[in-house]
C-alpha cells in the first residue's frame, strides 16, 4: 500500500475518482497505484503536479541510491517556477487548514484574483485563523533592472488591488490583515503543518522563481526557520482595518 500517495490525496482533498477524472484514467489504474504500482513517468508528473508533491516523495524507490542526493524529509516537494502549480493545488492546499492559514508577500495578487480562493478564505474565516501581511503600497520600494521607481509604482497598485480584493475578508472574525515595509527573500503560503515558499531573484518574476514545499515534523528545522522568519515580519507590520 502506498501510504505517502493516499496521504497526499486526503491533503488535496482528492478521492481516486477525482484523481481518475484529472488524469483522464481508469479509477482502477488509481487504484492500482494506490497498491503499490509505479505509473509512469508523464503520468508520474502530472500526479506530481497536481497533488502537489514530489514524485521521489511519493515512490521513494525512484530516489538515487546514493545517500548523498537524498533530500531532507520535510521537503515534500520542488517546483521549478510559482506558474508550475495549479489553480486546484492552490485551492486544495488551503482547503486542507484545520486551523490556521498564512500569506506573506508584496502582493499575493494572483490569489486574490482567484475568486474561487477568496471564497474560499471567507468560509475558512468563520472557524480557522487567518493571518495575512502584505507590502505597504506607500513604503514598498522594490528596486529590479535598476528601475526603483517604475517598479516601485507598479508593485504599489498590485497591493492596492490586492487590498481591495481582499477587503471583503477583513469581515470575518478570525482574519487578521497586516502591511509589512520588510524587503522579502521570499514570499510564504501557509497551510497548517505544510509552507509554499517562493524564492525572489534578482531580476527574475517571483511567479518564475521556485517554490519549495515543506511538511512540517519533528525535526523540521527549514521548516521553523521559514515560520520564524514569518513571525518576525509580521510582529513588525502594522495592522489593516480597511482596504486602501
Amino acid at each position: 500500500m502506498n501510504d505517502v500517495l493516499r496521504r497526499a490525496m486526503y491533503d488535496a482533498n482528492l478521492t481516486d475518482l477525482d484523481l481518475s477524472a484529472e488524469l483522464s484514467v481508469d479509477p482502477k489504474t488509481v487504484r492500482n497505484w494506490m497498491h503499490g504500482q509505479v505509473p509512469h513517468r508523464r503520468t508520474r508528473m502530472a500526479v506530481s503536479r497536481l497533488l502537489g508533491v514530489d514524485e521521489e516523495v511519493v515512490w521513494p524507490e525512484l530516489r538515487p541510491d546514493s545517500s548523498e542526493s537524498r533530500r531532507p524529509a520535510e521537503i515534500a516537494g520542488i517546483y521549478p517556477r510559482r506558474t508550475s502549480i495549479s489553480p486546484l493545488t492552490w485551492l486544495s492546499f488551503f482547503e486542507s487548514a484545520k486551523s490556521e492559514i498564512g500569506i506573506l508577500a508584496y502582493s499575493a495578487l494572483f490569489l486574490a484574483e482567484d475568486a474561487r480562493i477568496i471564497r474560499l478564505l471567507r468560509e475558512k474565516g468563520d472557524g480557522i485563523r487567518i493571518r495575512i501581511a502584505l507590502g505597504a503600497p506607500d513604503g514598498t520600494k522594490i528596486v529590479e533592472r535598476g528601475a526603483e521607481e517604475e517598479i516601485g509604482e507598479a508593485m504599489g497598485a498590485k497591493i492596492r488591488n490586492s487590498l481591495a480584493l481582499l477587503g471583503s475578508l477583513l469581515m470575518q472574525e478570525h482574519v487578521e490583515l497586516r502591511l509589512h515595509d520588510t524587503v522579502l527573500y521570499n514570499s510564504m503560503f501557509r497551510s497548517d503543518g505544510q509552507l509554499l515558499v517562493n524564492q525572489h531573484a534578482y531580476g527574475i518574476p517571483a511567479a518564475q522563481s521556485p517554490v519549495y514545499h515543506y511538511r512540517h515534523s519533528d525535526d523540521s528545522e527549514m521548516f521553523d526557520s521559514y515560520l520564524s522568519s514569518f513571525e518576525a515580519v509580521w510582529a513588525k507590520a502594522k495592522l489593516q482595518s480597511a482596504a486602501i
